[in-house]
């Protein structure tokens, strides 16, 4: 029902059933009391409207962010989600000096030969194959000083070297085996092949290795320097550069093993 429903009633509650007269007195009384209704009525939706414009501010008080429409508000919390920083791995040491089988550069080094440099006999035309040592600074090694080279000497007696060899740990003049170098270049040959090469420390008159169930005999020369260092390489025409050997023995001059 509403108020002119509510202010009909009232005239008819107020009709004289024999006389069909209002009762004015009776109809000013509900129309005050129907105003006053509309009139409070009226401040209660001022205020509900007043409460919705003081929240609006303090949301969006001075330096926060505009406001988003709820799938913006979604997408920026998505694009905000943390993500993770790869982590750097291990990073691998540097080497210290000269590792075990190092091509030399070519156009030579200036380092000398420690000793006399010793000859093959295995000749590439003008040029012949020759081993001599050099000295070497592996400063986590302090005990290795020397490398053994592979080189090659021209007619006038100037040196080209192709590989170093050098002990990577312990001291450079342990007894036994140190370390022993291969030819690397495989099927692009820029230089003559290397002989299998190395060096022993000890009394050692013979020097025998096997490849492929076969033993193969070493050339043997003593270091100048140092005559328990005995220099040894192979020949290219019983074992071929690059072979790997599956096993070497030294024995002395009664044929015992070192």
């Amino acid at each position: 029902m509403n108020e002119a429903d509510r202010l009909r009633e009232a005239m008819r509650v107020t009709e004289s059933t024999d006389q069909g007269m209002l009762d004015l007195a009776a109809v000013v009384r509900e129309g005050r009391r129907l105003r006053g209704r509309r009139r409070l009525a009226g401040a209660g939706a001022a205020g509900l409207v007043l409460a919705v414009a003081v929240a609006v501010p303090v949301a969006l008080r001075p330096g926060g962010p505009p406001p988003q429409r709820p799938a913006d508000a979604m997408t920026t919390a998505s694009v905000a989600a943390p993500t993770a920083t790869p982590t750097a791995g291990p990073e691998t040491p540097p080497t210290a000096g000269p590792t075990t089988g190092t091509p030399v550069s070519p156009g030579g080094t200036d380092r000398k030969p420690t000793g006399a440099v010793v000859s093959s006999g295995i000749r590439y035309g003008a040029q012949e194959r020759v081993f001599y040592f050099v000295p070497v600074d592996v400063p986590s090694v302090p005990r290795v000083k020397i490398g053994l080279v592979a080189g090659r000497r021209d007619t006038d007696g100037r040196l080209t070297p192709d590989v170093l060899i050098n002990d990577v740990a312990g001291r450079d003049r342990h007894e036994g085996f140190h370390e022993i170098g291969y030819d690397q270049q495989g099927e692009r040959q820029f230089v003559p092949p290397v002989p299998t090469f190395g060096y022993f420390v000890g009394p050692a008159m013979r020097i025998v290795g096997t490849v492929d169930g076969r033993q193969v005999n070493a050339e043997l020369a003593r270091w100048s320097a140092d005559p328990r260092v005995v220099i040894f390489w192979f020949d290219p025409t019983t074992l071929a550069p690059g072979v790997r050997l599956d096993g070497i023995l030294a024995y002395d001059k009664r044929g015992a093993r070192l």
